[in-house]
């Protein structure tokens, strides 16, 4: 197998601008599993199993009312105003969210409007699963190297509140199995929250977070384990974990033949999922549990949202000089392993 383009290197790239915000009502998941005692009695379901399996203690969701575009929007100011960039300078908006109200016209176009970006902007959406952010940064990185923008937004929203209250409706239904309890699990344990970087030319801006690049592996048989649609998710969690590990490992392994030395990172920013998964890909590949940070325990699995929030959150604690991998694992499956020095 070629490594060729799944590994990349940017030359001049730098995060010069991060911001995130947690939506303000939290759900915790004893909530949940008293909306669902009646079925969890009915099954012969042990109690507190969504916290014990997942590690999830809660979640959080927009309040009433909120549209979610427009903490996408609000983010993505914040992130310019942390940078010190005018909505002006900005040649590029990336969507990576996976919430949309609706299939057309993009996610980016309504954010694009809100923070007043000029018609110079060119604005679009990624989305990848869980990958989403992650691709933006990538894709931002590439268009500064060839000349093209100055200075990106990557933006990402997530409003999963709809799904899990219509997950939760449909598993409290008399009839409901075991496998359409196993089945659904996983999307209760998601959570709403907002995420957003600048990305700007890493020789005007001393005082940004370079991206060197990372390596990136597909396994597209596994596309069917994780599919979302609007209102429900299933996942087969088991398969998922298994097969996604064996993309991470194979992506590790790749990255040291490309030059890579990850060994010893002074974070591992991964994607915040579950317990299980969190200690799994810890043990894969050798990483120092002090060096992952946790959110998912009160954030839940914020979808792209997710490994930007932990960053945003992690990046007062971090020093210059650093050395900051993203890494995650997005249904379909892919997976992305990004390294920043800071």
């Amino acid at each position: 197998m070629r490594d060729g383009n799944a590994s990349a290197r940017y030359r001049d790239s730098a995060v010069v601008g991060l911001a995130h915000i947690e939506a303000p009502v939290v759900v915790t998941s004893a909530e949940f599993e008293e909306r669902l005692a009646p079925t969890r009695r009915a099954l012969r379901l042990p109690p507190n199993l969504l916290e014990r399996v997942s590690g999830v203690r809660e979640r959080r969701w927009w309040a009433e009312g909120t549209d979610f575009e427009d903490m996408a929007a609000e983010a993505g100011a914040k992130a310019l105003a942390a940078a010190g960039v005018d909505a002006g300078d900005v040649g590029l908006l990336v969507n990576t969210s996976v919430s949309r109200p609706h299939l057309e016209p993009s996610v980016a176009v309504g954010v694009h409007h809100r923070m007043g970006l000029p018609s110079s902007a060119l604005n679009f959406d990624i989305t990848n699963a869980c990958l989403g952010f992650v691709n933006g940064l990538q894709m931002a990185s590439a268009m500064i190297d060839s000349g093209q923008i100055d200075y990106a937004v990557v933006v990402d929203a997530e409003d999963v509140r709809p799904t899990q209250e219509d997950t939760l409706r449909r598993l409290a239904t008399e009839g409901v199995t075991r496998g359409d309890y196993t089945d659904q699990f996983a999307s209760l344990t998601l959570g709403d929250g907002a995420a957003a970087a600048v990305v700007g030319r890493a020789s005007d801006r001393p005082d940004g977070h370079r991206i060197l690049g990372g390596v990136s592996r597909a396994g597209t048989q596994h596309h069917r384990l994780c599919v979302g649609s609007f209102g429900k998710m299933t996942t087969d969690t088991k398969s998922l974990l298994t097969h996604g590990l064996k993309l991470v490992t194979d992506a590790w392994h790749e990255a040291e033949r490309s030059g890579w030395d990850w060994r010893r990172l002074d974070r591992y920013v991964t994607h915040q999922i579950s317990t299980p998964y969190t200690n799994a890909i810890i043990e894969a590949v050798d990483l120092d549990p002090a060096a992952v940070p946790i959110t998912f325990d009160r954030w839940g699995n914020v979808g792209p949202a997710a490994i930007a929030m932990t960053l945003s959150e992690q990046a007062e604690s971090l020093n210059p000089g650093d050395r900051v991998m993203c890494l995650g694992v997005g249904s379909g499956l892919n997976t992305t392993m990004l390294e920043l020095a800071w």
